[in-house]
């Protein structure tokens, strides 16, 4: 942070601006410095233009690689076409390569005039499944995972109503169904941690027998969890292309593009496939969607059969041998 007269017109900044761009201009200052002679540079976060603060944190790294003359990829990401204003535009003209996961934001990139897009599916889909000790009560091929996350719960219309619906959820599986529950996390940041509410979920279920928590690990041994479960009802984006990529029929808690374009790119349409958090009121709405799902198994399981291959094909493991 500056100092003296320097750090008063830095407060002022953050004061009467009400922008993080004075903030992350400041924490980056002298970053083009250390970044001299770097032959390349990537953003690999797909959400890095979805959420507020965002745009205004690469901005200023992407102009410090610019100056360098330093060539920069975004890789696997997706956008709401809502943020395309001019500002990030601009930003993104900075990108030597990007490359949209699906095909929404794709076409909302080139539509806003960008040439410099390429449309290739999550490299997630190639990640391998690591076998991994199950717990007990844990049946194979029986079971209904079940990912949810803070942040979903931060995007609910009507308070509660997520973590009201997990448990008609979890009460029609246990009532009407032979199947368990495997309550698997996917990220555990402090601040963004799926084990708090899933931990909730646990302490009142746990003692059906039916019911059980998955730990933290690795992507690939919780790919292998997932790859075991016969249903996936997912809010984290990656959790359900462990189960997509698995062949595990799936639900996405949807908030974003990102949800929405690749269930649109892999079935044809989101319908049934993701239910969008806005729609999660009354607290029957996530059971429902789950009731269709479960009566289309086999038709889902046929789909993955003759249409997944293809899908993961459109990774281009040689993307990078273009010339930037």
């Amino acid at each position: 942070m500056p100092k003296g007269i320097g750090y008063l017109a830095y407060a002022l900044n953050m004061k009467l601006g009400r922008s993080d761009k004075y903030f992350w201009r400041e924490r980056y200052r002298g970053f083009g410095d250390k970044v001299e002679g770097l032959d390349m540079a990537f953003a690999i976060g797909g959400d890095n233009y979805c959420y507020n603060g965002f745009f205004e944190r690469f901005s200023i790294l992407n102009q410090a690689f610019a100056k360098k003359r330093i060539p920069i990829v975004l890789w696997g990401c997706s956008i709401e076409e809502d943020r395309l204003n001019e500002k990030v535009i601009e930003d993104l003209r900075l990108y030597s390569l990007i490359i949209a996961r699906e095909s929404i934001t794709f076409d909302a990139l080139k539509n806003a005039g960008l040439e410099n897009v390429r449309l290739m599916p999550d490299v997630a889909f190639l990640l391998g499944a690591k076998e991994t000790p199950l717990p007990e009560d844990f049946m194979p091929g029986n079971m209904v995972g079940l990912n949810i996350s803070p942040l979903i719960i931060r995007h609910e219309v009507v308070p509660g109503s997520v973590m009201r619906a997990c448990k008609v959820l979890i009460d029609y599986i246990l009532n009407e169904t032979d199947m368990g529950v495997a309550l698997i996390p996917h990220v555990t940041w402090y601040g963004n941690d799926d084990r708090e509410p899933l931990g909730r979920l646990f302490e009142e279920y746990s003692s059906s027998g039916r019911v059980v928590m998955i730990e933290d690990a690795v992507a690939p041994s919780l790919k292998g969890v997932i790859s075991h479960c016969r249903f996936m009802v997912a809010a984290r984006t990656h959790a359900s292309i462990s189960a997509y990529s698995t062949c595990v029929p799936t639900l996405v808690i949807g908030y974003s593009v990102k949800s929405r374009g690749i269930a649109k790119d892999l079935f044809g349409s989101p319908d049934h496939y993701v239910l969008p958090v806005e729609d999660i009121k009354e607290g029957q709405e996530l059971r429902d969607a789950f009731e269709w799902l479960a009566g289309h198994e086999s038709e889902i399981r046929s789909y993955y059969d003759s249409h997944l291959a293809d899908y993961i094909s459109g990774i281009d493991k040689d993307i990078l041998n273009v010339r930037l």
